[in-house]
Parts: C-alpha cells; structure tokens; sequence
C-alpha cells in the first residue's frame, strides 16, 4: 500500500480528486487528497511559494505518511517538486500530471508563455489573484459540458504571491525518481524544462490521450495509471 498525496493544480482544491479516489482505495493504495491554503475550502488564508511547499510537507509529517507518492497536477508540480526532496526516505516516487516543475529560483510567472511581466499584470487586473477559466477556456481538453460546469463552479481565485515567488531546491531533481503525465489534447510534447529532465534515468514518461484536467475526464484511467505508478 503507498500513500498517494495528490494536489490539484490553479484554483481547485481536495474536491478536485473524488472521482480518482474510489479507484486508488480499491486497490488497496491510500489516497490523501490536499487542498493547498488559500483555495477551496482553505480560500482566505494567506499563501505564498513556501506556504504551499509547507503544506504538503506538513500533512505528511503530521500524518506520518510512509511509501509516499507526491502527485502534483499542473501549478501545484512547482510546490510538489520542493516537497519531494524535503521528506527524505518518505518518498517513494514523484508524479507530475500535465506539471510544472520547479526551477530553483525561479516561479510559475518566470516561465510564463507571454513573459512574468505579462503574467504580473493579469495578477495586478485582478487585485493580485489569478482568476479561474469561464467554461469557453476549457474547450477542447476532452472534458464533457458537466465536467466543464463543476470546474468553473468549484474554482477559487488562485493566491497571486505563490505564482510569483521564487522555488528553492536542494539537489537536482533528476535525483527523484519520478513519472512525468503528458496530457496529449494539451500539447503533444512536455516543455524544455521537463524534456531534459526526461534524460535522466530515474525519470520516466507516460502519455494520456486527454486534456489538462484528466482527474475530471478520465477519472478511471488516471487512477489505473497512478496504482501503477504506486506500485
């Protein structure tokens, strides 16, 4: 049995899991959904790079959490990949879902398509948050008219500080034994960043013929897929 700590990516929270739990218990694996501070039901609380990095961290202390799979989805790959190499032997493998990863010193609005200071300005439009999609943003990722709805009903405005602070790394992470999730309806190749940290043999690929928000499109078969990965 491995512990699975999965956390969602921009402006989802815990709930964003509950179509993948029921197969990761089914098997017999512990899934630990995680809702990172100031989104969801934690909306409010303040939150920066390191808070977020905290709180996984501190959920699997607190719970004494052992064969630890870290799945981090989209955003939520940056405080995931600081995670991981904080918790020492508790780690068994890291899972980044169609991710980011981190670059020590630098954040998600550094590696930004359109520049940081693009992205800073959609923050600043938005008094410092990121704000959720509308539906129309979500076209195309495989996702059904009432998987689109609980998204856009379900999303909180994303802290706008843990998007612009700085990641902090230890070691490299092609130290980690780690699976990278491309989603291929969201691109058929994963960024330049994550394609030379494929090189490394402890990293390895795997595809689904999906879009960005698999937990929600194919729930049953990312859950297959993160037993396996568990395993």
């Amino acid at each position: 049995m491995a512990d699975l700590v999965l956390v969602a990516g921009a402006w989802l929270g815990s709930w964003a899991w509950d179509e993948v739990v029921p197969g990761l218990r089914a098997v017999g694996h512990r899934p630990v959904p995680l809702t990172l501070s100031g989104l969801a039901e934690r909306q409010g609380l303040p939150a920066g790079q390191q808070t977020h990095v905290q709180d996984i961290v501190g959920e699997i202390e607190r719970r004494d959490l052992r064969d630890v799979v870290l799945v981090g989805h989209s955003y939520s790959g940056i405080p995931v990949g600081q995670a991981a190499e904080r918790i020492g032997d508790r780690l068994t493998r890291v899972v980044y879902l169609d991710a980011e990863v981190p670059v020590d010193g630098g954040s998600f609005a550094s590696g930004w398509w359109q520049g940081q200071a693009a992205f800073e300005s959609v923050l600043a439009d938005n008094g410092g948050d990121w704000a959720p999609l509308d539906a129309a943003e979500f076209d195309g990722q495989g996702l059904t008219d009432e998987q689109i709805a609980r998204l856009v009903k379900g999303a909180t405005p994303h802290p706008g500080r843990t998007l612009t602070e700085p990641a902090v790394l230890a070691r490299p992470l092609g130290e980690l034994p780690t699976t990278y999730v491309k989603c291929l309806l969201d691109g058929p190749e994963p960024n330049d960043v994550v394609a030379a940290l494929l090189d490394s043999e402890r990293w390895r690929l795997v595809t689904m013929a999906t879009g960005h928000w698999p937990m929600f499109s194919q729930a049953v078969e990312l859950a297959a897929l993160l037993a396996a990965e568990a395993s």
